[in-house]
C-alpha cells in the first residue's frame, strides 16, 4: 500500500478522490479546510506556505495529486502566487524530500479558450496546444506546466503528469448539453464537460500508472463533445472560417470533443466512459 498526497480534499474533486483512493493506498489529505473524510489524515493548511508545508515532515510521501488551486476567474495576481509559486513551493518541498511521482491538475483553460477571441491552431486541440491566454487563469496553468518541466531537468528522475482537466459536473446533476448559440467566455469549457466519476478515475490512473521518468502533459477530457448538435455546427457558429473543420466531416467524428484525447488513452488507457454513455443516451 503506497501513500499519496492529495492536496485539495477539501475540494469537488479532491473529497470524491481521497475517499476512492483510499480503498487501495494510505492518503494523507493536506487542504484549508478539514473535509471530514472517515480514515484519511487531512492536514490543514496552504500549500503554498513552506511553514504548512512542514506538517507533512513525519510522513515518506513518494507520490502526489495536486488539486488545490484558485480556480478561473481568479485574479492575474491569484493565479500567478497561488498556481505557479505555490506550486513551485510545494514541488521544491516534496523533491527535496524525495518524491518521485507528481500529478498535476493543470486545466484545458491553459490553450486561453476562456477569451472568445481564442482560435486554436487547429482541432481537436492537441495536448501541449500553447498558450494563447489573455486572461490570467489559463496563464498560470501554462506556467504551472513549466515549473514542471523545470523541475524535471534539475531532477530527471520524477515522473510528472499534467493532465489538462475539463469542467467538471456532478453525475446525478449533469449541465446542460450545449446547443447552437452565441459564444460567449469560457463556451468551449461547456462544450469539454465531464462527469465527477470519470475525473476520480484519470486521476487515479494516472497516479497508478507505473513510473516512467518526465513530463506528459495530456487533455484529460471526454472523446466526445458535451453537445446535442455536431460538434462543426456548434464550432462553425462561434469561429467562422477562421479554423480548419475538416475533421468533424467523418462521420465517426460528428460529435468528437474539441480536444484531441488520444494521448491519453495511449498512456493511461483513460476513456470518459460515464460521460460518453450520459452523451450517447442524451443524444438518442
Amino acid at each position: 500500500m503506497s501513500t499519496i498526497l492529495i492536496t485539495g480534499t477539501s475540494g469537488f474533486i479532491g473529497k470524491a478522490l481521497a475517499i476512492s483512493l483510499s480503498k487501495k493506498h494510505k492518503i494523507i489529505g493536506f487542504s484549508r479546510k478539514n473535509p471530514n473524510i472517515d480514515g484519511i489524515e487531512n492536514l490543514q493548511g496552504e500549500f503554498s506556505n513552506l511553514e504548512d508545508l512542514r506538517k507533512l515532515n513525519k510522513f515518506n510521501i513518494n507520490n502526489v495529486v495536486h488539486l488545490a488551486a484558485v480556480t478561473g476567474g481568479c485574479s492575474e495576481r491569484d493565479g500567478i502566487l497561488v498556481n505557479v509559486e505555490g506550486t513551485r513551493q510545494l514541488m521544491r518541498y516534496l523533491i527535496d524530500r524525495g518524491c518521485k511521482k507528481f500529478v498535476m491538475a493543470s486545466s484545458i483553460a491553459a490553450v486561453g479558450m476562456q477569451s472568445i477571441e481564442f482560435r486554436p491552431l487547429q482541432v481537436p486541440i492537441a495536448d501541449e496546444h500553447p498558450c494563447f491566454d489573455r486572461d490570467g487563469y489559463g496563464f498560470s496553468k501554462f506556467l504551472m506546466e513549466e515549473v514542471t518541466k523545470y523541475y524535471q531537468r534539475q531532477n530527471p528522475d520524477i515522473d510528472v503528469i499534467n493532465l489538462r482537466l475539463a469542467a467538471i459536473c456532478p453525475d446525478n446533476n449533469p449541465a446542460e448539453l450545449v446547443g447552437i448559440t452565441p459564444i460567449k467566455q469560457w463556451a468551449l469549457g461547456g462544450l469539454s464537460m465531464m462527469m465527477l466519476s470519470d475525473a476520480v478515475k484519470v486521476f487515479s490512473l494516472a497516479v497508478e500508472n507505473p513510473y516512467k521518468n518526465g513530463v506528459r502533459i495530456m487533455n484529460a477530457t471526454a472523446p466526445l463533445a458535451w453537445s446535442n448538435e455536431p460538434t462543426a455546427d456548434i464550432l462553425r457558429n462561434w469561429w467562422g472560417d477562421d479554423v480548419d473543420l475538416f475533421y468533424y466531416e467523418n462521420p465517426t467524428n460528428k460529435y468528437a470533443s474539441a480536444y484531441d484525447t488520444r494521448m491519453i488513452i495511449k498512456e493511461l488507457g483513460f476513456i470518459a466512459e460515464t460521460t460518453c454513455k450520459y452523451l450517447e443516451k442524451a443524444r438518442k
